[in-house]
């Protein structure tokens, strides 16, 4: 057997992705449709084209789909905080990065994987971890933009209170049921956080 290219793995790997991110769009259209625990493995592979059996090549479970999902968010953190640029202080620049991401979240989509995630303890742990891991991407991206050492505390900081700000608004968002825009709950949760760094000791 002749060994494999490396153009035709680059294209496997391709067609893997593909295959990967085509099964977690349908997984959650199906699971806004339907809801989760409703939607069986088998329908998400059936919509998706694939044997069930070839599901379990790239998910253990319907908990992976939303895991896949929340896994995409630290790389999106981190591009829009560079977007920013450094002409802005760092704490200004999370606010701008999380508040542009909120604004292009479908809040059905948003809402209803919040609600499956609360509904699962392994899920509720993930978020845990998808939540440190956009604050990880938000304080590399701060450091790749100002890169002093001296700063790095000070950065680390203003990724943590940027998205726990971004974390309290995503909490209040989907208690109220989206009712108002995600941006308002961020506009307001860093109005609070700019008041009390501004207030007198």
């Amino acid at each position: 057997m002749e060994p494999i290219s490396e153009g035709q793995g680059g294209l496997r790997e391709r067609k893997r992705r593909e295959t990967r991110q085509r099964i977690t769009e349908t997984g959650l259209k199906l699971f806004i449709a339907n809801g989760y625990e409703a939607t069986t493995l088998d329908a998400i592979a059936e919509a998706s084209g694939i044997a069930r059996r070839t599901f379990f090549h790239y998910f253990k479970s319907k908990e992976e789909i939303i895991l896949a999902w929340q896994g995409a968010l630290p790389d999106r953190v981190r591009a829009a905080v560079l977007e920013q640029g450094s002409a802005v202080s760092p704490l200004a620049a999370v606010q701008s990065a999380v508040t542009a991401l909120a604004a292009d979240m479908r809040p059905d989509v948003a809402i209803t994987i919040s609600k499956i995630v609360r509904s699962s303890e392994q899920l509720r742990a993930g978020n845990q971890v998808k939540f440190l891991n956009m604050e990880q991407a938000a304080f590399e991206a701060l450091c790749a933009l100002w890169p002093d050492e001296a700063r790095r505390d000070g950065l680390r900081l203003a990724a943590m209170v940027g998205l726990g700000a971004m974390r309290l608004s995503l909490d209040a968002w989907v208690n109220e049921e989206g009712r108002r825009p995600l941006t308002e709950h961020l506009q307001a949760a860093f109005a609070r956080l700019n008041a009390e760094l501004g207030a007198a000791v």
